[in-house]
C-alpha cells in the first residue's frame, strides 16, 4: 500500500486536478477500507497546521466527534450521515492544508512502523484513544484562539498511528493529547476567571454611588 503522503499528493493534484471542490464523501472514498485513523489524519491537518483554518475546525472537528465515538462503541467502519458527505470545501485551499502539510506527514512515515499494535487493536485501547479523540474533537468546536491547533496536532499523531497500527506513535499522540487538553482547561479556566472579574468591576460602578 502506498504511503498516505503519496495517495494525497496523488488525489488532490491529481485525480482532482480539475474539481472545485472536494466533500466527505471523496475523502471517504479515498480511505477505502481502512481504518478510522486515515480520516482522523486528514481531517485533523487543516488545524494542526500553523495555518490560518477560518471555517474548518468547527466542521471537522464535529465529524472527528462522531467517529471517535463510534470507534468507542466498536464499529469496523466509519459511518456519516449523508448530507454531512456532501458539504463540498474550496479545493483550492485544502490543496493548500495538504501540501504544507506533507513534509510533516513524511516525517511521521519514516518512524512509523507496526509496533504496539494492541494499543490500537485491543477494544480497551480503541476506546482510550476515541475518548482521547473525542475530548480534542470537543476543544477544536470552541471558537476561542487557542484550543484549536494543539488538539488537532494530538489528533493527527494518534490517527497516524491508527492507520498504520503503531502503538508507539499512537500513545505519543495521546501525550500530547493530554498537553492539548491541559492548555485548552487552562485557556477556559483563564477566560472565567477575566469574565467573572469584568462582571464585578462593571457591578460596582453601576452599583457605585
Amino acid at each position: 500500500m502506498a504511503r498516505l503522503s503519496a495517495e494525497l499528493e496523488t488525489f488532490f493534484f491529481q485525480d482532482l486536478e480539475t474539481a472545485q471542490t472536494v466533500n466527505l464523501a471523496d475523502i471517504l472514498t479515498l480511505a477505502g477500507e481502512r481504518t478510522f485513523g486515515f480520516l482522523f489524519v486528514l481531517l485533523a491537518l487543516p488545524s494542526a497546521l500553523p495555518l490560518p483554518a477560518p471555517g474548518y475546525s468547527i466542521p471537522f472537528g464535529a465529524v472527528m466527534l462522531i467517529l471517535a465515538g463510534q470507534l468507542v462503541i466498536g464499529r469496523k467502519r466509519p459511518w456519516l450521515p449523508q448530507k454531512w458527505q456532501t458539504r463540498g470545501f474550496d479545493i483550492k485551499i485544502v490543496r493548500k492544508f495538504v501540501k504544507a502539510g506533507m513534509p510533516w506527514l513524511r516525517r511521521i512515515e519514516v518512524l512509523s512502523r507496526p509496533r504496539l499494535a494492541y494499543v490500537c487493536k485491543s477494544p480497551a485501547g480503541r476506546v482510550v484513544i476515541g475518548v482521547a479523540i473525542a475530548l480534542m474533537s470537543i476543544s477544536m468546536l470552541i471558537p476561542i484562539p487557542g484550543t484549536n491547533t494543539l488538539p488537532a496536532i494530538g489528533i493527527l499523531i494518534t490517527g497516524f498511528g491508527l492507520l498504520d497500527d503503531d502503538g508507539l506513535i499512537s500513545l505519543a499522540g495521546l501525550v500530547v493529547c493530554i498537553m492539548g487538553a491541559t492548555l485548552s482547561g487552562l485557556i477556559l479556566f483563564g477566560g472565567y476567571e477575566g469574565a467573572k472579574a469584568l462582571i464585578e468591576v462593571l457591578k460596582n460602578r453601576v452599583l457605585a454611588p
